[in-house]
């Protein structure tokens, strides 16, 4: 009965999430014809089986407000965005009571548990890094060095935007490398007048379009955008790139890929005799019964701190502080991006024009700091996000009163505005770190995190330019009433939490080499954002796409060989 357990268990490989970047992990080692185990800790989510994508406004309870009890109770961490937790969006989020873990200082840990992961929630705004992002590091004496450079995930950043659909426009900028792109979308009458202000007045700013993981045409038979901004709902026509939409159909055709959805990973199994993982432990998250899989290679993509929280809660003889963990550095240098910080303001002009669609989309202005212009108060720099808007005739429900008073209030236009928010980078610190709470148990007994993560003076200095050149830029693009904002925040606000489990080339200082393979495990690999060793200014999910596909390319061919 035991033989047969373990071969009905086994597979080629077994890729542990189905985010992002674990999609990309599922699909390409099925179509280089591996049999592939997709464990996901959550529910099953289909493409198309969104609830609330075709609600209109009238038929959502509580004008899609949550309740303020239910929100206290069940999602006090998810909501600290201001904007996630809504009638038509809390079933993707986590609860928090049934997710704890420990905020030794203020990391907002905003998580979703399900098939598809984040790829459903994601913001879509997809940069490549430039070779000046893989340098910085070794430059500035931070950290360590990246064991890779552009030029490593140039083909791979190539071939995953073709796959995926990029729309953007190419600029020429070293700063922020042009890729293979869709049609870009089109600014509006206030960003066209402040691209031309702006750039005539600081010709070392460019003003672009956001480069989105949002077709604007057909592709790979996918739809293109309906324009109607409501993505965070999960999108039917596949218009945003997802593991539903893309990855996850692309495995399926294969035959190869068998999805196991309610699978919690507790841990790699490790053979100290053999040299190699030989497994997982997996706790069934509808019975807490725990069950072993077996496979030749594994890929963690279970989140930045998903994949993190399985390897230190792997334990060995040959890895007493956890799988990979010789370095030391397994739990440390984690990051993610400060933002929250810009200028707002009105323009008076263009009372003539208006907008028909809702874009799902702004602008972007890439980093110009720390270029040509070298500061002394800082090192490192930051994009701005952002776009133009007019107020009024927003007829979706939102508005308050009733009667013909609130009709004649829908039919009024405001100004123009624009709105610009800054995307700094965070450098990598050692003391940026969490820990195994064994103390503090989740619903399955596993041990929870304590994290231990701040913004430095490095940031906090950044963040004063961040304001203040978003206000000389709409001031030159003569705004008025302009004022900078500093909402503050904590880590893990951004969602784009990075590090933890390094890639390097020295096994003293790194939990990960140039290919994403575990040091002292190598059919172990991890290409979430664990694996990132800075973490530049800009969104970093194509950059996980890249690695991830060039890992799994790099993992068969050694497969092939015998070497894993």
């Amino acid at each position: 009965m035991n033989i047969n357990s373990t071969k009905q268990n086994t597979y080629d490989a077994i890729v542990v999430g189905t985010g992002i970047s674990g999609g990309w992990a599922i699909k390409e080692l099925c179509e280089k014809g591996l049999k592939v185990l997709a464990l996901e800790r959550g529910r099953d989510v289909k493409h198309g089986e969104y609830p609330t994508a075709n609600l209109n406004p009238w038929e959502v309870p509580h004008n899609d407000q949550v309740p303020e009890e239910e929100l206290e109770k069940h999602y006090h961490v998810q909501n600290r965005t201001g904007y996630t937790v809504k009638q038509t969006t809390k079933h993707w989020w986590v609860k928090d009571d049934e997710n704890p873990y420990t905020e030794v200082k203020r990391f907002d840990w905003v998580r979703g548990y399900h098939v598809g992961g984040r790829s459903l929630l994601w913001g879509r705004q997809s940069y490549r890094w430039s070779e000046m992002d893989f340098e910085a590091n070794a430059k500035d004496g931070i950290a360590i060095d990246w064991p890779i450079r552009y030029k490593d995930l140039e083909p791979w950043y190539d071939y995953v935007e073709t796959f995926a659909g990029i729309s953007g426009q190419a600029e020429g900028l070293p700063q922020l490398p042009d890729g293979k792109f869709l049609p870009p979308m089109a600014f509006n009458c206030m960003e066209e007048h402040f691209k031309s202000k702006v750039e005539a007045e600081f010709p070392d700013r460019r003003i672009t379009i956001g480069r989105t993981a949002i077709l604007t045409q057909k592709h790979n038979g996918r739809g293109p955008c309906q324009y109607r901004n409501r993505c965070i709902r999960g999108c039917p026509f596949g218009a945003y790139f997802s593991s539903q939409s893309a990855t996850l159909p692309a495995a399926m055709k294969t035959g190869n890929m068998t999805l196991r959805p309610h699978s919690i990973v507790n841990s790699v199994i490790y053979d100290d005799q053999k040299g190699k993982a030989t497994g997982v432990r997996v706790i069934d998250a509808e019975t807490g019964e725990m069950e072993e899989f077996y496979a030749k290679i594994i890929f963690l993509n279970a989140s930045t701190l998903g994949s993190t929280f399985v390897m230190m809660n792997s334990i060995s003889d040959r890895f007493p502080n956890g799988l990979g963990n010789d370095s030391g550095e397994l739990g440390h240098n984690l990051m993610d991006h400060h933002f929250l910080v810009g200028a707002s303001g009105s323009f008076d002009g263009l009372e003539d024009k208006y907008y028909a669609v809702r874009r799902a989309n702004g602008i972007y202005i890439p980093r110009f700091r720390n270029i040509s212009d070298q500061r002394d108060d800082y090192i490192r720099g930051f994009g701005y996000q952002g776009g133009g808007s007019r107020g009024g005739m927003e007829a979706d429900g939102s508005q308050d009163g009733f009667g013909a008073d609130w009709k004649e209030d829908m039919a009024k236009v405001g100004p123009w505005g624009m709105r610009l928010t800054g995307f700094g980078e965070c450098l990598p610190y050692h003391e940026n770190h969490v820990v195994l709470d064994n103390d503090k148990k989740d619903k399955w007994g596993q041990p929870t995190f304590k994290i231990d993560c701040e913004f430095k003076e490095n940031e906090m200095k950044m963040r004063k330019d961040m304001a203040d050149s978003a206000v000389e830029m709409l001031e030159a693009a003569g705004l008025r009433d302009v004022k900078a904002y500093d909402r503050g925040g904590a880590p893990g606000l951004g969602i784009h939490e990075m590090g933890t489990a390094r890639m390097g080339k020295d096994p003293k200082t790194a939990v990960l080499n140039e290919f994403n393979q575990v040091h002292g495990a190598p059919n172990v690999f991890v290409t979430d954002g664990a694996a990132m060793t800075s973490s530049a200014c800009q969104n970093p999910s194509l950059t996980y796409m890249a690695l991830t596909a060039r890992a799994c390319d790099h993992a068969v061919k050694e497969l092939n060989k015998q070497n894993i």
